[in-house]
């Protein structure tokens, strides 16, 4: 038997279409900031939105918390960002692919952009005291997301620690201890 994958949704019925897919409200509202790392992501894409279906545009606000909240090291797979200081300002940047692994950086002030190619390991940092928000727009309705620590530590099941502490260089017991804090418990 076949099996089908979209990566997407299937198009709604034009019949069915209503002004109501085409909007979302809300998104000038802060969100509260409980995440460990001082960020809260709000994801507009097709769940969300529905007309975005088959437009190849997604967006998230991302809220930050003052005095450092990041959004993690973290990669798209299937699209490039363009990153907005809407308030606040930041310190960002991407590692480049092997075998260079070269650091881009920028301080981001209220009001600039800066680009993250696709699938490159990149962050965002709040450099302010007070909140601060960003927008990320990506060309895609599905970029996806994997943030580093999480993927590595996190996994499910988990990396045999002795894998982990081998290729960051560190005692077996500290990978246990990193991957009980990010979800498993060995």
């Amino acid at each position: 038997m076949a099996v089908l994958f979209v990566n997407g949704k299937f198009c709604k019925d034009p019949r069915l279409v209503t002004a109501d897919d085409f909007v979302f409200q809300g998104l000038n509202i802060p969100r509260p900031v409980n995440d460990p790392v001082g960020t809260t992501l709000t994801l507009i894409n097709v769940d969300q939105l529905p007309g975005l279906n088959t437009l190849s545009v997604a967006l998230t606000r991302i809220d930050f918390a003052p005095n450092g909240g990041e959004n993690p090291p973290h990669l798209h797979p299937r699209a490039s960002e363009i990153f907005l200081a809407l308030e606040g300002t930041f310190f960002v940047g991407f590692v480049t692919s092997f075998p260079d692994y070269k650091l881009f950086t920028k301080v981001l002030n209220k009001g600039d952009i800066f680009v993250f190619p696709q699938g490159l390991i990149h962050f965002q940092v709040n450099l302010g005291k007070t909140n601060a928000v960003g927008f990320a727009f990506f060309e895609s309705q599905n970029p996806g997301i994997i943030r580093v620590a999480d993927a590595v530590f996190g996994s499910n099941p988990p990396i045999n620690p002795f894998i982990l502490a081998r290729a960051f260089q560190l005692d077996p017991n500290v990978v246990k201890n990193l991957q009980a804090k990010f979800g498993n418990n060995n």
